[in-house]
């Protein structure tokens, strides 16, 4: 990375509001098509007798009936859209959100996040809540999850978002 490369400007609010919209819209697909298999799984295996239907007619009040179901089927949805986010943070410090507002999370010196930092993003974001702290960090742009992980998002030039395209990142 260059010099140049590493001194973007920290991204603002309105930034990264707008990129978490995308990223929303995005995140709730990746919920709902993980929810489709992670309860296809489900069926399939009250199917074969592994699960016991325990008299009801319907799969779905099997899984509401048992805390048990209930976190498996919808953990296995919450840790795909969780993945998806950590893959792309630490594949190209882009999300699809991210790229459409030339926005890349990096860690304070301009590298990519590891997998290990990108899961600690995760919770102290908050569904986007971590980033109002931008709102009154305004000299810093900090938002609650780059202040825990020392990380920062940044906006990208034109230029450097043209050459991530142009490397498939």
């Amino acid at each position: 990375m260059t010099d140049s490369e590493s001194t973007f400007p920290r991204a603002g609010f309105r930034r990264r509001f707008g990129s978490w919209i995308y990223d929303v819209l995005i995140g709730i697909a990746v919920y709902m098509v993980a929810g489709a298999i992670g309860f296809a799984l489900f069926a399939l295996a009250a199917n074969v007798g592994l699960i016991d239907t325990a008299g009801y007619d319907h799969l779905i009040d099997v899984k509401e009936s048992s805390i048990f179901y209930r976190i498996l089927v919808d953990g296995w949805s919450i840790a795909w859209t969780a993945y998806f986010f950590v893959y792309f943070w630490a594949r190209s410090g882009q999300t699809v959100g991210m790229k459409a507002w030339r926005l890349r999370v990096q860690n304070q010196d301009g590298t990519l996040i590891s997998k290990k930092t990108g899961l600690k993003r995760i919770l102290p974001t908050l569904l986007g809540l971590g980033n109002l702290l931008v709102i009154f960090d305004r000299k810093n742009k900090l938002s609650l999850q780059d202040r825990l992980t020392k990380t920062e998002v940044v906006v990208l030039s034109m230029e450097a978002s043209q050459k991530g395209l142009e490397k498939g990142l």
